[in-house]
């Protein structure tokens, strides 16, 4: 996935409390997370990156969380500061309030509360800094509301977010490949629209089990089944005044389409055993890497409901169709995978980063990103040359492998008199057929193994014994 450029910066010197808070962040809020176990160590990490929200300890008795709100304000006048503070310390969660905290949290901290408050300063941040982002020009490290880019591509992109985004109502299906940022880009709509005080709610519509996806979008009230105890709001009306967001919308099953589709068209839903109607108001926006279109010519996709989600298609371009990103996406993911490090990552010398270049990048930027960060691992203290790469990025003419020129007719390969690596130039061909088949059919296995004329199964253990990774099933 692309990495936000807002960051949240936890302070507290229990490192295990610290880091399930920060693993729980993670997963929910689009951002980066750093962590310092003091003060001191937070200062000094404020001075290389750019922090958009500081969640801090009181740091009792001492109180020198105060002091780092009061000199954090000064470093980054920008900065959206939240303190936890022990409940019978309420006279110091006023002293922080009134020193421009935005909000006071009871420690230790409750996760689910923490993350809707990280997430609503994070919000406030981006309105704070909205009209500078607009005004000014791209930097190497700028970036749109989370998303990495400076090519025409990627700016038409930006200019289309902010188009849908002020329009605040209208239903948006973004579509791309698997790794190329539905999710950043739904939550840029959001956050640069009319919408953006009330709540983002993704839901992933092929992770959560079919049975359980409907309790979760709709709710349900108390005795609906065996185990409802109590009524639960669904993530649906959790998202009332904001944005939901339904990510592979095309996995979604027809009894919850058609649930769905009533919401689209009279702006109300029934919990699960519920009878009364409960009004809602709200943006979605979903997401597929599917061809809706076909799904509905084969029956699996409700039509109606297709058209009312396809008010506004929003494709986003895959990473082979912007390579002149690439380098910025690197320098920002040594950047990241460089943090803490005793002994950074030097990154990638000229030809390496030809190669990358010229590679298809099947599984796009979440490709591109483990990629980095392996290579940070191994090659930490150094810069990574193209011998260095993974074997299948290594080749330097997209259409076929290096050692493989054309040297007569048909494209035959010339036998050099010191001898070829057979199996080597046999495993790169082969390769090449596979990048180019998952390229055609956007990372459809089994769509690439017809092209293949192979068995899906069979080309699944390539994948797995190449290490090729893809996004798609």
């Amino acid at each position: 996935m692309f990495y936000s450029l807002r960051s949240v910066l936890l302070v507290h010197n229990n490192a295990k409390e610290r880091n399930d808070l920060a693993v729980a962040i993670r997963r929910t809020v689009d951002c980066a997370v750093l962590e310092a176990n003091s003060p001191e160590e937070a200062l000094a990490l404020m001075q290389e990156d750019e922090i958009s929200v500081i969640l801090t300890d009181l740091f009792a008795p001492t109180n020198q969380g105060l002091d780092l709100l009061k000199q954090a304000s000064q470093l980054n006048t920008q900065v959206v500061t939240i303190v936890g503070t022990p409940v019978d310390q309420r006279n110091m969660g006023l002293e922080a309030l009134k020193l421009g905290a935005f909000f006071c949290l009871n420690t230790p901290y409750n996760h689910e509360e923490t993350i809707i408050a990280t997430s609503r300063a994070l919000q406030h941040h981006d309105l704070l800094t909205k009209g500078e982002v607009r005004g000014r020009k791209f930097r190497k490290s700028d970036g749109f509301h989370g998303i990495i880019g400076q090519s025409p591509k990627m700016r038409q992109l930006f200019n289309c977010i902010e188009k849908l985004a002020v329009e605040g109502d209208s239903s948006v299906l973004v579509l791309g490949e698997s790794g190329t940022g539905k999710e950043l880009v739904a939550r840029a709509i959001h956050a640069h629209g009319p919408r953006s005080r009330k709540n983002f709610v993704p839901v992933n519509c092929a992770a959560i089990p079919e049975d359980l996806l409907e309790s979760e979008l709709f709710g349900y009230v108390k005795g609906a089944f065996t185990g409802a105890n109590q009524a639960k709001m669904g993530r649906l009306q959790y998202a009332d005044g904001g944005t939901l967001f339904l990510d592979e919308i095309g996995d979604m099953k027809a009894s919850l389409q058609a649930k769905l589709l009533r919401v689209l068209q009279e702006k109300e839903f029934e919990p699960v055993g519920g009878v009364k109607p409960v009004s809602i108001d709200v943006r979605v926006v979903a997401a597929t890497h599917r061809d809706l279109e076909k799904s509905v010519a084969e029956g699996r996709f409700r039509e109606d409901l297709y058209y009312r989600l396809n008010v506004i298609p929003l494709p986003i371009p895959p990473l082979r169709k912007r390579k002149d990103d690439i380098p910025l996406l690197i320098d920002r993911f040594v950047a990241i995978y460089n943090r803490k490090k005793k002994n950074p990552f030097k990154g990638f010398e000229e030809d390496a980063m030809q190669a990358l270049k010229l590679y298809p990048w099947p599984g796009n930027v979440r490709e591109l990103e483990n990629l980095v960060q392996r290579m940070s691992i191994f090659f930490a203290g150094q810069t990574v040359n193209r011998e260095d790469l993974p074997e299948k990025y290594q080749c330097l003419d997209e259409a076929a492998p290096a050692q493989q020129t054309s040297q007569g007719p048909e494209n035959t390969i010339s036998l050099e008199e010191g001898g070829v690596d057979f199996n080597l130039l046999v495993s790169r061909f082969e390769n090449q057929l596979i990048l180019q088949a998952l390229n055609i059919t956007g990372g459809n296995k089994r769509e690439a193994a017809k092209l293949l004329n192979l068995k899906r199964t069979t080309l699944i253990e390539k994948l797995k014994r190449k290490n090729i990774q893809t996004g798609e099933g």
